[in-house]
């Protein structure tokens, strides 16, 4: 099993999220970033959003990586990424 869910109290938009955790024994500090995305331009048809979304997605910071995309708004879209870890 690689997830674990843990609740976390709600979170302001464009916040860190630390967790520190133990594995074997070994303690392990994994870091969040909520962000929310704003769409550009207004009543951008559902399509449309899905590009703009791509395209922010692919330009993020390559140390960070999606791992959940939360509700669409009418003018925006959560985002939270965790931060790779290297190997």
């Amino acid at each position: 099993m690689r997830e674990v869910v843990i609740l976390i109290p709600d979170v302001d938009i464009e916040q860190n999220i630390e967790i520190d955790v133990r594995i074997n024994g070994r303690k392990k500090t994994i870091q969040y970033r909520v962000e929310l995305m704003d769409w550009e331009g207004n009543n951008c048809p559902p399509e449309d959003k899905v590009t703009v979304l791509k395209h922010k997605i692919e330009k993020y910071d390559k140390n960070w990586e999606l791992v959940e995309i939360g509700a669409p708004g009418e003018e925006s879209i959560p985002l939270m990424f965790r931060r790779k870890t290297s190997v």
